[in-house]
């Protein structure tokens, strides 16, 4: 922890509060990569939204052009038909009745849950449990689906969920430090681009406020942003 808190001692003082250019602040995120480990990277978007309104909240998910660098756990709740697809796509697990029990009793190894409308009626008792981890499925986010195959494919791939949280801002994963500037440059370009097109009409006034990147141990780095 000693030696942690001198890393970071270093790489603040380098570091700057200037708001820079996505690929400048993307340079100098890359400088602090000074871990035995690849960092992820992570791009935090604050918005003037106000999350106590339904018709401001903001959730959904985003296929990013280089993907995360990481391959997602991914459990389908699906007709016993499609079982073997789903777990020829990339789910860990899959079906309806025994895999609902599992999740009852407490199993919870994994990141994403992908579901077909028509098992909703039995996911639906899940939400206690799923709700609070952020792993319930929904149609807003795109894993409430008729098609579990490609929602698998996509999600265990590193297709990324988002949601804002009380304090109106937006996290998402961006890529891991070992990327190439332009994958990481062009992966929070994407994610930016799509917040901003998926503004909600009842926001007035300055929509995106700032936009930060960090990686795991690491400071954060403001990026120049224009939004209205």
């Amino acid at each position: 922890m000693k030696f942690r808190s001198k890393r970071y001692k270093k790489d603040s003082e380098s570091s700057t509060k200037e708001v820079l250019h996505l690929g400048e602040a993307v340079k100098k995120l890359k400088t602090f990569d000074t871990t035995k480990f690849d960092q992820t990277v992570e791009c935090v978007m604050h918005l003037g939204i106000d999350p106590k309104q339904a018709d401001q909240m903001i959730r959904g998910s985003l296929a990013l052009p280089h993907g995360i660098g990481k391959a997602r756990k991914v459990i389908a709740f699906c007709e016993d038909s499609d079982i073997e697809a789903a777990i020829a796509a990339g789910a860990i697990e899959a079906g309806t009745d025994e895999l609902v029990k599992k999740v009852q009793d407490g199993w919870m190894d994994f990141d994403i849950a992908i579901a077909s409308p028509r098992t909703m009626g039995k996911v639906g008792k899940l939400g206690r449990v799923l709700g609070p981890q952020g792993k319930m499925p929904s149609p807003k986010n795109g894993t409430v689906t008729a098609d579990v195959i490609s929602a698998v494919k996509d999600f265990a791939a590193g297709k990324v969920e988002f949601r804002n949280d009380a304090g109106g801002n937006i996290h998402v994963v961006a890529g891991r430090l070992s990327f190439d500037e332009k994958k990481l440059e062009e992966n929070i370009e994407a994610f930016m681009t799509h917040i901003k097109k998926v503004k909600p009409s009842a926001v007035k006034g300055v929509y995106i406020k700032n936009v930060a990147i960090s990686a795991t141990m690491s400071p954060s780095v403001l990026v120049d942003f224009s939004a209205g």
